[in-house]
């Protein structure tokens, strides 16, 4: 039994700031992203979708929308899949100019391998394997859709994939509306499948 779950990144945030928005809540999508989100909608119009799961902020719940209405399905709000904790969220982290360059937050560096500053990789890893094993039980013989952000799934995919999990974040294959397609036979995991209907985008633009 063939089963495909996609873990989704949300499209554009409208964030004219360019702050680390994180878990704060009212981000929400730019008419860019909302764009993006229908683009994938469409492209996913014709597939077996039987499930739509989506982190609670609501980047992603607006882009689950389109999905799920194709499908005529509700959106189930999975806690799991939210975005990854931090301590600078609500500032600006650019090179540069940004909190990363005062003195005082340099002891919040002091770690990047678990990392110090917000939640360690293998616990986000595992909560989204848990997100990822609900969506396949849900979905079984047919295909899932599970809407989170670009930290989360990209961890999910180094974590299943035997990787190290901290990695350079300027090098992330995760664009904004992505789709990181797991596919399954029964409960083994035999494939994972990585594509960009709606673009490429930069991993680290501000409306990520």
């Amino acid at each position: 039994m063939h089963t495909i779950v996609h873990m989704m990144r949300h499209g554009e945030v409208d964030n004219p700031e360019g702050i680390l928005y994180g878990r704060l809540p009212g981000f929400r999508l730019s008419g860019a992203g909302r764009a993006q989100a229908q683009t994938v909608a469409d492209a996913l119009a014709d597939h077996d979708i039987k499930a739509v799961f989506a982190s609670p902020l609501q980047r992603a719940q607006e882009t689950a929308t389109p999905i799920a209405s194709a499908h005529g399905l509700s959106i189930q709000t999975n806690d799991d899949l939210i975005e990854a904790d931090n301590v600078f969220e609500g500032l600006k982290v650019s090179v540069g100019d940004g909190a990363l360059s005062k003195p005082r937050h340099w002891p919040k560096l002091r770690d990047p391998f678990t990392p110090s500053w917000g939640e360690p990789y293998i616990q986000l890893a595992h909560r989204m394997l848990a997100a990822a094993n609900k969506a396949r039980d849900a979905a079984r013989g047919h295909e899932a859709i599970c809407v989170s952000h670009q930290l989360p799934v990209y961890t999910l995919r180094r974590f299943l994939e035997g990787q190290r999990l901290w990695h350079d974040p300027r090098r992330r294959q995760c664009s904004l509306a992505s789709l990181t397609s797991l596919i399954y036979d029964d409960d083994a995991l035999v494939d994972i499948i990585y594509s960009e209907p709606a673009g490429a985008s930069d991993p680290l633009a501000t409306g990520a």
